[in-house]
């Protein structure tokens, strides 16, 4: 099949606040605005690619905004080749770093490129890659922060229930293990046995209290036990991945392909769940889960759940997709939970269209 050729116009980036409905409450950090930055690269054929970061913190926006500007006019005229583009961006970052804001600059441009690219070919991301259209297994990671047992116990029983979810994700980190150990409880309790759980430490503890907590709910029967500790520290991780019964998830801190192979060498996890914006969008995921394909880990998505489920489509190791519904409100057409699976759209690109009138409600001016 012939695909059109595509000129980068432009790109405009324009950044929003949300509102969470059920705050970010970890050990690390609480969080009640979801700052996005929307992106359109604009062709000369009148494609335009669409794509959204998450950076966390509304103060970062100025400058990813900055950046993608930057990146917009340096690759004004270039062919709309996605891997091109993505090393393109990467090389004229170099003398800053392939990590941090340059990472997730020329991710979200690489994933609005792929989207132009599908769009071109009248095709699903999913499909322009080799897969078909399908549904993608999901567990629910919408709530589940750090609250007393019994509220616990009740928003899981509403998130199972919000999407047909037979797993949810759980934060733990609490001041005293006990209290963990009751949230795990109520949960479990509420659900019964046919719901699995994933359990979320944010990174909170020293290695210390990681080897105390993690032995304490080793025996829990949890899908996963996710970054327990600073998520740069490998050699923390393969002591607890060598230690635990229970598999060992880490890799959305993962800057670059790169990163995930120096983890799974030093046998520092069994599970890995990259992030596109800090893993390079659909380049560096497809880069990334071929390694992973290679050494036989499970891959799990981080956030972004459009674009993630088009690559749980085409990625050889496929395990659970994150289900956040943190970018609905600005979306067109949300995309669909149905029995615990999110269903892809059969239409071109991934399917990501802003509602305007909620972009001009929520966007930040300078």
């Amino acid at each position: 099949m012939a695909h059109a050729s595509l000129t980068v116009r432009g790109i405009i980036a324009r950044p929003v606040v949300l509102e969470l409905k059920r705050p970010i409450v970890a050990r690390i950090a609480t969080i009640t605005e979801w700052p996005l930055i929307l992106i359109d690269l604009l062709t000369e054929e009148g494609i335009v690619g669409r794509s959204y970061l998450a950076p966390y913190v509304v103060k970062a926006m100025r400058y990813l905004v900055s950046a993608i500007d930057d990146l917009g006019a340096m690759l004004k005229g270039r062919r709309a080749a996605p891997t091109e583009l993505f090393d393109a961006a990467r090389k004229s970052l170099h003398f800053v770093g392939y990590e941090g804001l340059s990472m997730i600059a020329a991710s979200g441009l690489d994933m609005a490129a792929w989207d132009a690219l599908a769009k071109a070919a009248n095709l699903p991301l999913c499909v322009l890659l080799g897969g078909t259209v399908g549904p993608v297994k999901s567990y629910n990671s919408n709530g589940l922060w750090l609250k007393a047992p019994q509220a616990v116990a009740e928003e899981a029983l509403q998130l199972r229930d919000e999407g047909g979810f037979s797993a949810l994700k759980l934060r733990l980190g609490r001041q005293r293990a006990a209290d963990d150990l009751a949230a795990l409880d109520a949960a479990r309790k509420a659900l019964g046995d046919d719901v699995q759980l994933m359990v979320d430490f944010n990174q909170g503890l020293d290695l210390a209290e990681a080897l105390q907590r993690c032995h304490m709910i080793d025996g829990l029967a949890l899908a996963w036990i996710e970054e327990p500790i600073v998520y740069d520290n490998l050699d923390g991780y393969a002591r607890l991945a060598a230690e635990l019964k229970t598999a060992v998830q880490i890799g959305e801190n993962f800057y670059g392909p790169r990163e995930m192979h120096k983890a799974i060498a030093k046998q520092a996890c069994d599970l890995v769940m990259p992030d596109f914006m800090r893993i390079g969008g659909v380049t560096g995921w497809m880069r990334a889960a071929a390694i992973a394909g290679a050494a036989g880990i499970p891959v799990s998505t981080h956030l972004y759940p459009e674009v993630a489920a088009h690559m749980m489509r085409v990625t050889e190791t496929a395990h659970w997709l994150e289900w956040q519904d943190w970018a609905d409100p600005i979306l067109q057409t949300p995309y669909r939970i149905k029995d615990g699976f999110l269903q892809i759209p059969d239409v071109p690109g991934t399917g990501l269209e802003w509602n305007e009138s909620a972009v001009e409600a929520h966007r930040v001016r300078s």
